[in-house]
Protein backbone atom coordinates (compact mmCIF):
# COMPACT_ATOMS: atom_id res chain seq x y z
CA UNK A 1 0.00 0.00 0.00
CA UNK A 2 1.28 3.51 -0.74
CA UNK A 3 2.38 5.50 2.26
CA UNK A 4 -0.05 8.21 3.34
CA UNK A 5 1.73 11.53 3.16
CA UNK A 6 1.18 15.08 4.39
CA UNK A 7 -0.47 13.91 7.62
CA UNK A 8 0.41 17.12 9.44
CA UNK A 9 -2.47 19.50 8.85
CA UNK A 10 -2.29 23.27 8.86
CA UNK A 11 -4.54 23.39 11.95
CA UNK A 12 -2.23 21.06 13.88
CA UNK A 13 0.89 22.97 12.86
CA UNK A 14 -0.67 26.23 14.06
CA UNK A 15 -1.32 24.78 17.52
CA UNK A 16 0.69 26.29 20.35
CA UNK A 17 2.03 24.20 23.23
CA UNK A 18 2.00 20.91 21.35
CA UNK A 19 2.63 17.87 23.50
CA UNK A 20 6.33 16.87 23.32
CA UNK A 21 6.82 13.95 20.97
CA UNK A 22 7.44 12.84 17.39
CA UNK A 23 4.82 13.48 14.70
CA UNK A 24 5.13 11.81 11.31
CA UNK A 25 4.12 13.59 8.11
CA UNK A 26 4.86 10.63 5.85
CA UNK A 27 7.67 10.02 3.35
CA UNK A 28 10.25 9.99 6.19
CA UNK A 29 9.50 13.53 7.40
CA UNK A 30 8.94 14.05 11.12
CA UNK A 31 8.15 17.00 13.32
CA UNK A 32 10.03 16.70 16.62
CA UNK A 33 8.63 18.64 19.60
CA UNK A 34 11.14 18.71 22.42
CA UNK A 35 10.54 18.92 26.20
CA UNK A 36 10.80 22.72 26.11
CA UNK A 37 8.37 23.03 23.20
CA UNK A 38 11.05 23.73 20.60
CA UNK A 39 10.05 22.28 17.22
CA UNK A 40 12.30 21.04 14.45
CA UNK A 41 12.05 18.99 11.27
CA UNK A 42 13.81 15.66 10.93
CA UNK A 43 14.41 13.30 8.02
CA UNK A 44 14.58 9.63 9.02
CA UNK A 45 15.85 7.03 6.59
CA UNK A 46 17.62 3.70 6.28
CA UNK A 47 20.64 3.15 4.05
CA UNK A 48 22.60 -0.11 3.81
CA UNK A 49 20.65 -1.48 6.74
CA UNK A 50 21.58 1.47 8.96
CA UNK A 51 18.93 3.82 10.40
CA UNK A 52 19.82 7.51 10.32
CA UNK A 53 18.27 10.71 11.65
CA UNK A 54 19.00 14.03 10.00
CA UNK A 55 17.95 17.43 11.32
CA UNK A 56 16.42 19.79 8.77
CA UNK A 57 16.35 22.83 11.01
CA UNK A 58 13.92 24.61 13.36
CA UNK A 59 10.25 24.55 12.40
CA UNK A 60 9.96 28.30 12.97
CA UNK A 61 12.58 28.88 10.25
CA UNK A 62 11.19 26.47 7.67
CA UNK A 63 7.59 25.83 6.61
CA UNK A 64 6.20 22.34 6.26
CA UNK A 65 6.12 22.82 2.49
CA UNK A 66 9.85 23.65 2.45
CA UNK A 67 10.60 20.65 4.64
CA UNK A 68 8.64 18.39 2.28
CA UNK A 69 10.62 19.72 -0.68
CA UNK A 70 13.87 18.96 1.17
CA UNK A 71 12.68 15.43 1.89
CA UNK A 72 11.80 14.76 -1.76
CA UNK A 73 15.40 15.59 -2.75
CA UNK A 74 16.85 13.62 0.15
CA UNK A 75 14.77 10.51 -0.59
CA UNK A 76 16.05 10.63 -4.17
CA UNK A 77 19.65 10.66 -2.88
CA UNK A 78 18.96 7.68 -0.64
CA UNK A 79 17.44 5.71 -3.54
CA UNK A 80 20.64 6.39 -5.48
CA UNK A 81 22.73 5.02 -2.58
CA UNK A 82 23.97 8.45 -1.46
CA UNK A 83 24.04 9.19 2.26
CA UNK A 84 22.73 12.76 2.76
CA UNK A 85 24.58 13.11 6.04
CA UNK A 86 27.84 12.57 4.18
CA UNK A 87 27.00 15.27 1.67
CA UNK A 88 25.32 18.10 3.53
CA UNK A 89 25.98 20.56 0.71
CA UNK A 90 22.84 19.21 -0.95
CA UNK A 91 20.73 19.99 2.11
CA UNK A 92 18.92 23.27 2.63
CA UNK A 93 20.87 26.13 4.16
CA UNK A 94 19.46 25.79 7.69
CA UNK A 95 22.17 26.66 10.21
CA UNK A 96 23.56 23.66 12.08
CA UNK A 97 24.55 23.58 15.73
CA UNK A 98 27.94 21.95 16.07
CA UNK A 99 29.17 19.59 18.77
CA UNK A 100 31.89 22.10 19.73
CA UNK A 101 29.30 24.83 20.26
CA UNK A 102 27.12 22.59 22.42
CA UNK A 103 30.18 21.44 24.39
CA UNK A 104 30.88 25.06 25.37
CA UNK A 105 27.28 25.52 26.48
CA UNK A 106 27.44 22.28 28.47
CA UNK A 107 30.67 23.32 30.20
CA UNK A 108 29.13 26.67 31.10
CA UNK A 109 26.13 24.90 32.66
CA UNK A 110 28.40 22.71 34.80
CA UNK A 111 30.77 25.47 35.92
CA UNK A 112 28.83 26.41 39.05
CA UNK A 113 29.12 22.84 40.36
CA UNK A 114 32.93 22.72 40.22
CA UNK A 115 35.02 23.74 43.23
CA UNK A 116 37.81 25.23 41.09
CA UNK A 117 38.68 25.90 37.45
CA UNK A 118 40.73 22.70 37.10
CA UNK A 119 37.71 20.64 35.99
CA UNK A 120 36.73 23.20 33.38
CA UNK A 121 40.25 23.27 31.94
CA UNK A 122 40.37 19.46 31.81
CA UNK A 123 36.99 19.23 30.09
CA UNK A 124 37.87 21.83 27.49
CA UNK A 125 41.36 20.41 26.86
CA UNK A 126 40.30 16.78 26.40
CA UNK A 127 37.36 17.58 24.15
CA UNK A 128 39.45 19.97 22.05
CA UNK A 129 42.25 17.42 21.69
CA UNK A 130 40.35 14.18 21.16
CA UNK A 131 36.71 14.88 20.28
CA UNK A 132 36.67 18.06 18.22
CA UNK A 133 39.06 16.89 15.47
CA UNK A 134 36.51 14.16 14.61
CA UNK A 135 33.11 15.57 15.57
CA UNK A 136 33.64 19.19 16.61
CA UNK A 137 32.24 20.71 13.41
CA UNK A 138 29.51 18.10 12.94
CA UNK A 139 25.85 18.94 13.42
CA UNK A 140 25.18 17.67 16.94
CA UNK A 141 21.92 16.11 15.73
CA UNK A 142 23.68 13.93 13.16
CA UNK A 143 26.36 12.32 15.35
CA UNK A 144 26.10 8.52 15.48
CA UNK A 145 28.00 5.71 17.20
CA UNK A 146 30.44 5.36 14.30
CA UNK A 147 31.54 8.97 14.81
CA UNK A 148 32.14 8.41 18.53
CA UNK A 149 34.09 5.24 17.71
CA UNK A 150 36.28 7.19 15.28
CA UNK A 151 37.17 9.69 18.02
CA UNK A 152 37.92 7.09 20.70
CA UNK A 153 39.52 4.24 18.77
CA UNK A 154 43.01 5.82 18.41
CA UNK A 155 43.40 6.28 22.19
CA UNK A 156 41.30 3.50 23.71
CA UNK A 157 44.18 1.08 24.28
CA UNK A 158 47.05 3.58 24.52
CA UNK A 159 45.46 6.19 26.81
CA UNK A 160 42.73 4.19 28.50
CA UNK A 161 41.97 6.53 31.39
CA UNK A 162 41.90 9.58 29.11
CA UNK A 163 39.67 7.74 26.61
CA UNK A 164 37.26 6.81 29.40
CA UNK A 165 36.96 10.43 30.50
CA UNK A 166 36.55 11.69 26.92
CA UNK A 167 33.73 9.20 26.34
CA UNK A 168 31.96 10.26 29.54
CA UNK A 169 32.27 13.92 28.58
CA UNK A 170 30.99 13.35 25.04
CA UNK A 171 28.04 11.45 26.50
CA UNK A 172 27.31 14.37 28.83
CA UNK A 173 27.47 16.89 25.98
CA UNK A 174 25.10 14.82 23.83
CA UNK A 175 22.69 14.38 26.74
CA UNK A 176 22.79 18.16 27.15
CA UNK A 177 22.01 18.55 23.43
CA UNK A 178 19.01 16.25 23.79
CA UNK A 179 17.73 18.23 26.77
CA UNK A 180 18.07 21.40 24.69
CA UNK A 181 16.02 19.81 21.86
CA UNK A 182 19.03 19.87 19.53
CA UNK A 183 18.96 16.12 18.88
CA UNK A 184 16.82 13.06 19.59
CA UNK A 185 17.21 9.32 19.87
CA UNK A 186 19.72 7.24 21.81
CA UNK A 187 23.00 8.72 22.97
CA UNK A 188 25.72 7.28 20.69
CA UNK A 189 28.40 7.83 23.37
CA UNK A 190 26.55 5.61 25.84
CA UNK A 191 28.65 2.71 27.14
CA UNK A 192 26.17 0.04 28.25
CA UNK A 193 24.48 -1.72 25.36
CA UNK A 194 26.31 0.39 22.80
CA UNK A 195 30.05 1.11 22.91
CA UNK A 196 30.64 -1.89 25.18
CA UNK A 197 30.11 -4.01 22.04
CA UNK A 198 32.92 -2.16 20.26
CA UNK A 199 35.60 -1.63 22.92
CA UNK A 200 37.07 -3.73 25.75
CA UNK A 201 36.61 -2.29 29.23
CA UNK A 202 39.20 0.32 30.12
CA UNK A 203 40.22 -1.77 33.13
CA UNK A 204 41.10 -4.63 30.78
CA UNK A 205 43.52 -2.62 28.66
CA UNK A 206 45.25 -0.55 31.33
CA UNK A 207 45.63 -1.09 35.04
CA UNK A 208 44.33 1.64 37.31
CA UNK A 209 47.18 3.90 38.39
CA UNK A 210 46.98 4.91 42.03
CA UNK A 211 48.68 8.00 43.37
CA UNK A 212 52.18 6.91 44.54
CA UNK A 213 52.02 6.77 48.34
CA UNK A 214 54.67 6.68 51.03
CA UNK A 215 54.55 3.46 53.13
CA UNK A 216 53.31 4.58 56.54
CA UNK A 217 56.28 3.02 58.38
CA UNK A 218 58.51 5.55 56.57
CA UNK A 219 56.44 8.58 57.57
CA UNK A 220 58.44 9.67 60.63
CA UNK A 221 61.72 9.74 58.68
CA UNK A 222 60.04 11.67 55.88
CA UNK A 223 58.58 14.27 58.27
CA UNK A 224 61.98 14.74 59.90
CA UNK A 225 63.57 15.34 56.49
CA UNK A 226 60.75 17.69 55.52
CA UNK A 227 61.30 19.83 58.62
CA UNK A 228 64.93 20.33 57.59
CA UNK A 229 63.70 22.20 54.54
CA UNK A 230 62.99 25.92 54.66
CA UNK A 231 60.23 27.71 52.81
CA UNK A 232 56.47 28.06 52.85
CA UNK A 233 55.94 25.12 50.44
CA UNK A 234 57.52 22.69 52.91
CA UNK A 235 55.27 24.01 55.68
CA UNK A 236 52.23 23.69 53.42
CA UNK A 237 53.15 20.09 52.64
CA UNK A 238 53.45 19.15 56.32
CA UNK A 239 50.14 20.87 57.10
CA UNK A 240 48.51 18.93 54.25
CA UNK A 241 49.88 15.67 55.65
CA UNK A 242 48.89 16.44 59.25
CA UNK A 243 45.30 17.26 58.24
CA UNK A 244 44.99 14.50 55.59
CA UNK A 245 43.50 17.15 53.33
CA UNK A 246 43.47 17.57 49.58
CA UNK A 247 45.99 19.84 47.87
CA UNK A 248 43.40 22.44 46.83
CA UNK A 249 41.87 22.50 50.31
CA UNK A 250 45.22 23.16 52.01
CA UNK A 251 46.52 25.73 49.52
CA UNK A 252 43.22 27.60 49.58
CA UNK A 253 43.15 27.77 53.39
CA UNK A 254 42.60 31.25 54.80
CA UNK A 255 43.16 32.58 58.30
CA UNK A 256 39.47 33.45 58.53
CA UNK A 257 38.66 29.72 58.23
CA UNK A 258 40.91 28.80 61.18
CA UNK A 259 40.18 29.09 64.90
CA UNK A 260 43.51 28.43 66.63
CA UNK A 261 42.01 28.71 70.10
CA UNK A 262 39.56 25.88 69.40
CA UNK A 263 41.97 24.07 67.04
CA UNK A 264 39.39 23.88 64.26
CA UNK A 265 39.70 24.57 60.56
CA UNK A 266 36.31 25.02 58.88
CA UNK A 267 36.46 24.66 55.10
CA UNK A 268 33.41 26.21 53.38
CA UNK A 269 31.25 24.09 51.09
CA UNK A 270 32.29 25.89 47.90
CA UNK A 271 35.86 24.65 48.38
CA UNK A 272 34.92 21.06 49.18
CA UNK A 273 34.53 18.25 46.66
CA UNK A 274 31.32 17.09 48.39
CA UNK A 275 29.99 20.68 48.42
CA UNK A 276 29.45 20.60 52.20
CA UNK A 277 31.15 22.54 55.00
CA UNK A 278 33.89 20.41 56.55
CA UNK A 279 35.35 20.87 60.04
CA UNK A 280 38.93 19.66 60.43
CA UNK A 281 40.26 19.04 63.96
CA UNK A 282 43.78 20.46 64.10
CA UNK A 283 46.26 18.32 66.00
CA UNK A 284 49.02 19.87 68.13
CA UNK A 285 51.57 19.77 65.31
CA UNK A 286 49.22 21.54 62.89
CA UNK A 287 48.46 24.24 65.48
CA UNK A 288 52.17 24.81 66.24
CA UNK A 289 52.93 24.96 62.54
CA UNK A 290 50.23 27.58 61.94
CA UNK A 291 51.36 29.69 64.89
CA UNK A 292 54.91 29.72 63.49
CA UNK A 293 53.80 31.25 60.18
CA UNK A 294 53.91 34.98 59.55
CA UNK A 295 50.56 36.73 59.01
CA UNK A 296 50.71 38.64 55.75
CA UNK A 297 48.84 41.94 55.60
CA UNK A 298 48.47 41.67 51.81
CA UNK A 299 46.02 38.76 51.91
CA UNK A 300 44.17 36.20 54.00
CA UNK A 301 45.76 33.05 52.57
CA UNK A 302 47.70 30.93 55.07
CA UNK A 303 50.21 29.71 52.52
CA UNK A 304 50.96 32.80 50.50
CA UNK A 305 52.94 32.72 47.27
CA UNK A 306 56.34 34.46 47.71
CA UNK A 307 56.24 35.59 44.08
CA UNK A 308 52.59 36.70 43.87
CA UNK A 309 51.71 38.49 47.10
CA UNK A 310 48.06 38.22 47.96
CA UNK A 311 47.72 34.89 46.16
CA UNK A 312 48.12 31.31 47.43
CA UNK A 313 50.93 28.95 46.50
CA UNK A 314 50.57 27.29 43.12
CA UNK A 315 49.44 23.68 42.79
CA UNK A 316 52.98 22.71 41.80
CA UNK A 317 54.75 24.16 44.86
CA UNK A 318 54.43 21.10 47.10
CA UNK A 319 55.18 18.70 44.26
CA UNK A 320 58.37 20.68 43.58
CA UNK A 321 59.32 20.27 47.25
CA UNK A 322 59.01 16.50 46.89
CA UNK A 323 61.26 16.56 43.84
CA UNK A 324 63.86 18.68 45.64
CA UNK A 325 63.83 16.08 48.41
CA UNK A 326 64.58 13.41 45.83
CA UNK A 327 61.10 11.95 46.24
CA UNK A 328 59.66 12.42 42.79
CA UNK A 329 58.30 8.90 43.22
CA UNK A 330 55.58 10.39 45.45
CA UNK A 331 52.58 12.67 44.98
CA UNK A 332 50.99 15.00 47.50
CA UNK A 333 47.64 13.27 47.15
CA UNK A 334 49.34 9.96 47.93
CA UNK A 335 49.76 10.98 51.57
CA UNK A 336 46.00 10.58 51.98
CA UNK A 337 46.53 6.94 51.04
CA UNK A 338 49.37 6.74 53.57
CA UNK A 339 46.98 8.03 56.23
CA UNK A 340 44.26 5.59 55.15
CA UNK A 341 46.63 2.61 55.23
CA UNK A 342 47.98 3.58 58.65
CA UNK A 343 44.49 3.95 60.11
CA UNK A 344 43.28 0.65 58.65
CA UNK A 345 46.31 -1.46 59.55
CA UNK A 346 47.48 -0.08 62.89
CA UNK A 347 44.43 1.43 64.63
CA UNK A 348 40.99 0.32 65.73
CA UNK A 349 39.16 3.44 64.54
CA UNK A 350 35.92 2.60 62.64
CA UNK A 351 35.92 3.13 58.89
CA UNK A 352 33.25 5.81 59.28
CA UNK A 353 35.62 7.96 61.36
CA UNK A 354 38.51 7.54 58.94
CA UNK A 355 36.38 8.18 55.85
CA UNK A 356 34.95 11.34 57.41
CA UNK A 357 38.48 12.51 58.27
CA UNK A 358 39.24 12.22 54.54
CA UNK A 359 36.00 14.10 53.71
CA UNK A 360 34.78 11.20 51.61
CA UNK A 361 31.12 11.09 50.62
CA UNK A 362 29.12 8.24 52.15
CA UNK A 363 27.85 6.12 49.26
CA UNK A 364 25.59 3.90 51.36
CA UNK A 365 22.23 5.69 51.76
CA UNK A 366 21.29 3.85 54.94
CA UNK A 367 24.64 4.59 56.61
CA UNK A 368 24.43 8.23 55.52
CA UNK A 369 20.94 8.55 57.03
CA UNK A 370 22.10 7.34 60.43
CA UNK A 371 25.36 9.27 60.42
CA UNK A 372 23.95 12.76 60.99
CA UNK A 373 26.91 14.29 62.85
CA UNK A 374 30.49 14.77 61.76
CA UNK A 375 32.10 12.56 64.46
CA UNK A 376 34.30 15.51 65.34
CA UNK A 377 35.52 14.35 68.76
CA UNK A 378 36.45 10.91 67.45
CA UNK A 379 38.22 12.46 64.50
CA UNK A 380 40.12 14.77 66.85
CA UNK A 381 41.52 11.71 68.68
CA UNK A 382 42.34 10.08 65.34
CA UNK A 383 44.29 13.12 64.12
CA UNK A 384 46.13 13.40 67.47
CA UNK A 385 47.26 9.79 67.07
CA UNK A 386 48.28 10.54 63.48
CA UNK A 387 50.48 13.45 64.61
CA UNK A 388 52.12 11.30 67.28
CA UNK A 389 52.79 8.56 64.75
CA UNK A 390 54.30 11.08 62.31
CA UNK A 391 56.88 11.94 64.96
CA UNK A 392 57.92 8.36 65.55
CA UNK A 393 55.52 7.08 68.20
CA UNK A 394 54.69 3.66 66.74
CA UNK A 395 52.16 3.04 69.50
CA UNK A 396 49.90 5.89 68.36
CA UNK A 397 46.42 4.60 67.68
CA UNK A 398 47.52 1.06 68.30
CA UNK A 399 45.02 0.23 71.01
CA UNK A 400 43.16 -2.82 69.71
CA UNK A 401 39.68 -3.51 71.01
CA UNK A 402 39.27 -7.28 71.53
CA UNK A 403 36.35 -9.01 69.84
CA UNK A 404 33.81 -10.16 72.41
CA UNK A 405 33.23 -13.88 72.64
Amino acid sequence: MPTTTEKLTANFLRLKNKKPGKYGDGNNLWLIVGPTGRERWEFRYTLNGRSREMSLGPADEKTVHEAREDVRDLRKQVRQGVDPLADRTKVSKARITTFAEVAEQCIASLRAGWTNDKSEKQWRSTLKTYANPKIGEMDVSSIVTADIFAALEPIWTTKAETAKRVRERMEKVLDFATAMDLRSGDNPARWRGNLDHLFPKATKVQKVRHHPALPYDQLADFIAALRDREGIAARALEFTIQTASRTSEALGATWSEIDLDKAVWTIPAERMKARKDHRVPLNDIAVRLLKSLPRDTEGDYVFMSPQNRGKPLSNMAMLKTLKLMGRDDLTVHGFRSTFRDWAAETTSYPDAVVEMALAHTVSNAVEAAYRRGDLFEKRARLMADWSAFSEGDSRAGAEIVPIRR
